[in-house]
């Protein structure tokens, strides 16, 4: 197995902050953990990190869950919503932070008392201070160690005397920290260069350092997989595994998702949450496999994978050290390919809301009418590189009143023939109640013998009398869908406007 000898289970997380949206990194993050860990037969958790009030958004927890739901993400232990209520499953809880403080207290306790951290009472404006003379002198911006050397009994004297403090980790000077991250190889950082870290806040929340090295220990994880950004802080992590007396697991730092100007995907560049995607009409077997590839590859090259078969060939050593751009066009085609083996029942009840969306369906036209919207649905299908295209695609179904797209388009209509090739289709309508598919199927042959016009001079003057486009579905399948009622009406409203 990758990254040393493990015999026990393998377990990972996905840890996210309940600030908003699931950014589609973070759908990245969760999707590899969860593919390593079922790649290797372990385990997945769900762990909330809300040790940051300030950033707390209410309902963020249940829209995270729900995004890793569609996705297909099938975590294990954790949190979860059942009934419209948040609860937590596992033997490791509880898996919220806000509510394992005591946990936390107990540990940074501990390190205190070993003189691993001390208390620190340094005003915001004095540390501002520090760091502002640090920079002009050229100097890493960090905390200068004031009150490293305050006693204990002092210290406790000023905390019951009412003083505002916060934990900070007492990092030894001048040692090198070692550490093997599986896509970057081993890292050494000097502990010179590193500040000494805040373990608990002045509100008595533990800072993400603290919570994350004890949640990951108690529960268990073996593998901690997260984003770039948090390699700075790792050697802090890797030391407070040690003072605290535990083995550190094996990091995985991932390559950050870019936008195509190779800056990191933000808002600010248009959709990157999940639920954007969702929206859009995005499957999640599609949205899955091209997240996938944005920093890894498959050794055979292939691109189209359903999740099973991304469980069985993912692996970190196939991840690249540099970031992965997000290319829409890359995610169209993959998606493309989604929609064209999806099952046609499932993605004609997932194309019906755009519909109604548009104004074309409502539930009475679609309860009366499904087996029509599928096979529109099918008509179209080959063509869609997402859901929300649906609408625009089958817009030439919805509208008698038929425009000639172009100028080529209407001056094919005018060519001399065309009156006699719609006169031959009226006369063929006439012998019919109704259009089924075997006369869908004929009615092409039955004009070009009545009028011997044939190949393109026949099929492209009739498929812009009918929907105005010069291409487009398979004329078979619009003279189905269309009826004898709607062509004639469309006949009708071509000879008087444009003939």
């Amino acid at each position: 197995m990758e990254g040393g000898n493990i015999l026990e289970e393998v377990r990972l997380r996905f840890a996210p902050s309940p600030t908003g949206y699931l950014h589609i990194g973070g759908l990245r993050t969760a999707l590899y953990n969860y593919l390593f860990a079922k790649h290797n037969n372990g385990k997945m958790i769900l762990r909330i990190e809300d040790t940051d009030r300030t950033r707390f958004v209410e309902g963020a927890i249940e829209n995270l869950i729900e995004s890793l739901r569609w996705a297909g993400i099938k975590y294990d232990e954790g949190v979860f919503v059942e009934d419209g209520k948040i609860v937590q499953r596992g033997d490791h809880g509880p898996y919220i932070q806000s509510e394992r403080l005591d946990i936390y207290k107990k540990y940074v306790d501990e390190l205190i008392e070993k003189g691993d951290a001390y208390y620190c009472f340094c005003s915001k404006e004095r540390l501002d201070k520090v760091r502002e003379e640090q920079k002009i002198k050229g100097l890493i911006p960090k905390y200068d160690g004031f009150c490293r050397s305050l006693s204990l009994e002092e210290a406790r004297e000023r905390i019951a005397n009412g003083e505002e403090y916060v934990v900070r980790l007492k990092l030894p000077p001048n040692r090198d920290i070692k550490f093997e991250d599986i896509i970057r190889g081993p890292i050494t950082i000097n502990t010179n260069d590193i500040d000494d870290q805040v373990l608990l806040k002045s509100d008595g929340y533990p800072t993400y350092h603290m919570a994350v090295v004890v949640d990951d220990h108690l529960m268990g994880i073996t593998h901690i997989v997260r984003g770039e950004e948090w390699l700075p802080s790792t050697p802090k992590h890797v030391y407070l595994y040690e003072v605290l007396g535990w083995e550190k697991p094996i990091y995985v730092h991932l390559p950050t998702v870019l936008n195509k100007d190779r800056k990191k995907l933000s808002k600010r560049h248009g959709d990157v949450s999940v639920e954007d995607f969702r929206r859009k009409g995005y499957l999640p077997e599609g949205l899955i496999n091209y997240l996938a590839l944005v920093g890894w590859s498959p050794e055979d090259n292939e691109e189209i994978f359903t999740m099973e078969e991304l469980i069985e060939k993912f692996s970190f050593d196939r991840v690249s050290k540099t970031g992965g751009i997000f290319d829409i066009e890359k995610l169209n085609w993959v998606n493309g390919h989604h929609i064209r083996r999806y099952d046609l029942d499932k993605l004609t009840n997932l194309c019906i809301p755009y519909l109604k969306e548009a104004g074309f369906v409502d539930d009475k036209f679609v309860e009366e009418s499904f087996d029509w919207i599928k096979k529109m649905v099918e008509t179209v299908q080959e063509s869609l590189s997402n859901l929300s295209e649906i609408a625009e695609k089958v817009d030439i179904f919805f509208n008698n009143k038929v425009k000639p797209e172009n100028e080529e388009a209407l001056a094919m209509l005018k060519e001399e023939h065309v009156p006699s090739i719609l006169k031959a289709f009226r006369e063929e309508l006439e012998q019919v109640e109704e259009i089924d598919e075997e006369f869908a199927k004929g009615i092409m042959r039955k004009i070009q013998k009545s009028t011997g016009v044939k190949g393109k001079k026949l099929f492209m003057p009739t498929r812009i009398a009918l929907t105005g486009n010069s291409h487009g579905p398979e004329l078979v399948s619009i003279i189905y869908l269309l009826g004898k009622e709607n062509i004639i009406s469309r006949l009708d409203y071509v000879e008087e406007n444009y003939l």
